[in-house]
């Protein structure tokens, strides 16, 4: 049985859980269908679609770039002629940065709104409380965040990083550098412990030693006693996956430390472009961030996307890798709707295998057996302009590996 199946009976078999997660539940008709297959009105000449981003709440100050992008896409492909010949008509929702109204909104989009798709999510707790929603009603959501693996469902298209294209490739970069030990800090959720759990794998087998781990709940603001922890830990640098509001204080704190990126580099996983205006360039420069896109790739497709989404939302406004996965998304979306002729789940999902787009970051194809995509890795510099740089790049586009099954290290976590 591969591991979609395995990732689909598994959550089929919590049914429970998506009732509470949901004010409904699943909503299947009498005779069978899912919400997804009975109410979606393909006569007319607009297909619903959905997105689902945080507009309030911890992780908002994330999100609401994403929706825009999101939204750009959809603008951009209507004003192309549409997907099928049928103009999209993008409903949007508020996550409000919690797993369970993450959850109802997507309980609304399919059974109430009957939208063909939607796209959205952010933190893992999000996408895991809306993925038994998915699942019971065969929809199919695009999740555009990276994210720490280990996972695959038949109803989610995963067009951010997983482990192997953004964690694994950043302490390969670290190790290259002679960095021999580390500080790991992280919001308190699923993605950060994940993630640091994955770390210490690593770590472990290449002979770098973990100096200290420590988790601050999302939104937190006091950082002194973590930052305390690691000045005195004195490690080479510091693999960090916080989140959201909190990156604001715990760089600023770090900076009024007195730690700089010559002495304790941070390597952050959720640090891009938007979250550098945040924080404050002056608190974060020269330190590093792992993506796969960069505002700053010089290519024909991702010099049309920048120009395009300023033109949109304004000059001052910058794009980041959570922002393009999404994009891509949409885009992905389309490919596989057009190949399949369709807008039903299942022939969409039946198409998808090595389905490519050229996105502003590269080329990516589809994997139709763990519906991840191929990403190339990049690890980039924070320079006093707030734009981050590539200083290092994978040979190419790294073939998605969920499960760390390509690596020995890692057998403890990809038996998971």
């Amino acid at each position: 049985m591969s591991r979609l199946n395995r990732s689909f009976v598994t959550a089929t078999g919590v049914i429970t859980i998506a009732a509470l997660l949901t004010a409904c539940g699943s909503r299947t008709t009498d005779e069978g269908a899912s919400a997804a297959e009975s109410c979606v009105d393909t006569s007319g000449d607009t297909i619903k679609v959905g997105a689902i981003n945080s507009m309030s709440g911890a992780t908002a100050i994330n999100e609401t770039v994403i929706g825009d992008s999101i939204a750009l896409a959809v603008e951009q492909i209507n004003a192309d002629g549409g997907v099928l010949g049928k103009q999209l008509d993008l409903i949007r929702e508020d996550g409000a940065s919690e797993p369970t109204v993450f959850a109802e909104k997507a309980e609304k989009l399919i059974g109430s709104d009957c939208v063909a798709t939607v796209f959205g999510g952010y933190t893992s707790a999000s996408r895991k409380a809306m993925l038994p929603v998915f699942e019971t009603n065969d929809a199919l959501l695009y999740y555009g965040q990276q994210y720490e693996g280990l996972e695959s469902s038949p109803n989610i298209f995963y067009t951010g990083a997983t482990t192997n294209q953004q964690i694994v490739p950043a302490l390969d970069y670290l190790k290259e550098e002679g960095v021999e030990s580390l500080y790991l800090v992280g919001s308190d959720y699923v993605f950060p412990h994940t993630a640091n759990r994955i770390v210490r794998e690593y770590a472990e087998a290449n002979g770098i030693e973990i100096l200290g781990e420590d988790y601050t709940p999302l939104g937190s603001t006091d950082f002194s006693t973590i930052i305390n922890k690691i000045r005195t830990a004195d490690a080479d640098a510091v693999f960090n996956v916080v989140v959201g509001d909190s990156l604001v204080a715990f760089f600023r704190e770090f900076a009024n430390a007195g730690l700089t990126s010559d002495q304790m580099p941070v390597i952050s996983m959720c640090v891009g472009e938007e979250e550098v205006r945040s924080i404050g360039t002056q608190n974060v420069e020269g330190h590093l961030a792992s993506w796969n896109y960069y505002q700053t790739i010089d290519s024909p497709e991702n010099t049309e996307f920048v120009e395009q989404f300023k033109e949109r939302f304004g000059e001052t406004r910058v794009t980041s890798d959570p922002m393009e996965s999404a994009y891509t998304g949409v885009y992905l979306w389309k490919a596989m709707v057009e190949k399949a002729g369709s807008f039903d789940v299942g022939a969409v999902r039946d198409a998808a295998d090595g389905v490519s787009v050229t996105a502003p970051s590269g080329e990516v194809t589809v994997d139709g057996e763990n519906h991840h995509i191929t990403k190339t890795a990049r690890v980039g510099e924070i320079r006093g302009d707030g734009l981050i740089y590539t200083v290092w790049e994978s040979d190419g586009a790294i073939e998605p590996d969920p499960y760390l099954e390509s690596y020995d290290w890692a057998e403890g976590l990809a038996g998971q």
